[in-house]
């Protein structure tokens, strides 16, 4: 921002100082540059994994409608920063948006106008500011509704990925591209990956309202409405096949027309306009033959996780299944985090001295590795706290001293009911039956016999209450 200027004449000047000259401008070129393609990359995966998940059926269809909302806007963001570098690539692009929006019925040049302003002198100035200004407004007032409560912030997640930016522009250093010259006819060129399935359909050169506004506009409503067509009672992708086949459908489609419309035929012999036009009737047939093809892989894929799940089912009730685990103990993790330490300070002196040197690709190349490793050496010290805050397993012999007597002899016990029972059967077919106790029987009469053969009691006795 400090050495840019956003100007016709001088923006493709400005941000050539800023990568060749400026100290560390290399690297926060390439830093700002493949950060917006991680962040499309990354808000166009976060949406399809909440469509197979369908965690817009908790009530969370705002959030699912904003979320559509901000990746769009996401792109837009992306699509006016390197713009505004008006390289052949921008005029490119900055020419197709232009006459898409001229071709919306009645709104359609107001809005031009509105964006682009009234030629090229106008639109530079006006693209940095929806790039630096208007957009990020936009996009943290919907991140407000977007993420409600909180967001999850994990220190070893967030270097990986800033370790993999990095990486990423060491190994693919983003160029400048060739400046654009209103009197030098631009070479061949496509727009950025988000964009190439876009560009397909408008290389058919059929209408440019349809291609360009329509088709793009009917998705990105059918994903608006997803929450509101979705009537399954479960969430899983397996128990959703229509939804699930329509997202396949989709992400099959928008892998077709990306790959196409980076395709050009690379024999100079062909005319420049057949190499550039693509068969509509070729292009359109291979969308509508995705649709089934889509819809049968689908419900294949359905069909063995089914079959994958029962049989998991049939093998956990047979037994539990061993899990290997890799458990460090303390001498072990003090090991690796000095190893990681000391491979740390090895990246830091070998990015400095590559920036020394002048390799700035390289020095960024490091400087991905050092994040990547700080993640590494985190992740292995919470691990460290999280295991020293366990408590230590009691020893063997006071786990036997502690057992009780009577669950150490019930193996005995048990052993001896089953021979109990196993002899038992035979013990009473061999033992003879006998004869239940016979009962007293008391005689009338006999009380009085007893006492007249007993001379010691008298009638005077008997007599006596």
């Amino acid at each position: 921002m400090f050495y840019y200027e956003p100007v016709i004449t001088r923006a493709w000047d400005s941000v050539a100082f800023i990568n060749n000259d400026v100290p560390f401008g290399f690297h926060i070129r390439n830093i700002h540059y493949h950060g917006s393609n991680a962040m499309v990359l990354l808000a166009i995966s976060h949406m399809y994994y909440q469509f197979f998940s369908g965690r817009y059926k908790i009530r969370n269809e705002i959030l699912w409608v904003t979320g559509v909302i901000l990746g769009t806007v996401t792109i837009l963001e992306a699509f006016t920063g390197y713009d505004v570098i008006f390289s052949e690539r921008a005029e490119l692009a900055i020419s197709i948006a232009a006459s898409l929006t001229n071709s919306i019925p009645i709104v359609g040049p107001t809005i031009r106008e509105s964006m682009f302003g009234a030629g090229f002198h106008d639109f530079v100035l006006r693209f940095y500011a929806q790039h630096v200004f208007i957009l990020p407004v936009v996009m943290l007032g919907l991140m407000a509704v977007h993420f409600p409560r909180f967001l999850v912030f994990d220190v070893p997640m967030v270097m990986a990925i800033s370790g993999a930016i990095l990486i990423t522009g060491g190994v693919f250093p983003v160029d400048l591209g060739f400046k654009f010259l209103p009197t030098v006819p631009p070479g061949i060129t496509v727009p950025e990956w988000y964009l190439t399935g876009l560009y397909a359909f408008l290389r058919t050169q059929y209408d440019k309202f349809v291609t360009g506004v329509l088709w793009p506009g009917l998705f990105i409503l059918s994903l608006l409405l997803i929450p509101f067509i979705d009537r399954y009672k479960k969430f899983s992708w397996k128990d959703r096949p229509l939804i699930t086949a329509m997202g396949i459908t989709g992400i099959a489609q928008i892998m077709v027309t990306t790959y196409w419309g980076f395709y050009i035929p690379p024999d100079s012999t062909i005319p420049l306009v057949e190499r550039l036009v693509i068969d509509p009737i070729y292009l359109y047939s291979v969308m509508v033959l995705l649709v089934p093809m889509s819809f049968g892989f689908t419900y294949m894929m359905i069909h063995l996780a089914k079959e994958a799940e029962r049989k998991a089912k049939l093998a956990k009730e047979k037994g539990p299944q061993k899990v290997a685990q890799i458990h460090l103990s303390e001498k072990w993790i003090n090991w690796v985090i000095i190893a990681l330490i000391g491979f740390q300070v090895f990246l830091n002196i070998a990015a400095y001295n590559a920036f020394l040197t002048g390799m700035n690709n390289l020095s960024l190349f490091f400087a991905g590795l050092i994040l990547i490793v700080f993640a590494g050496l985190f992740h292995v010290y919470r691990y460290g706290m999280s295991e020293a805050s366990k408590p230590p397993p009691p020893p063997k012999a006071a786990l036997q001293e502690k057992k009780p007597k009577a669950l150490a002899e019930q193996p005995k016990q048990i052993s001896e009911t089953k021979k109990l029972t196993e002899t038992g059967g035979d013990d009473k077919k061999d033992a003879p039956k006998q004869a239940p106790p016979p009962t007293p029987q008391v005689k009338t009469g006999s009380v009085g016999q007893d006492l007249r053969k007993d001379s010691a009691v008298g009638i005077s006795d008997l007599k006596k209450p």
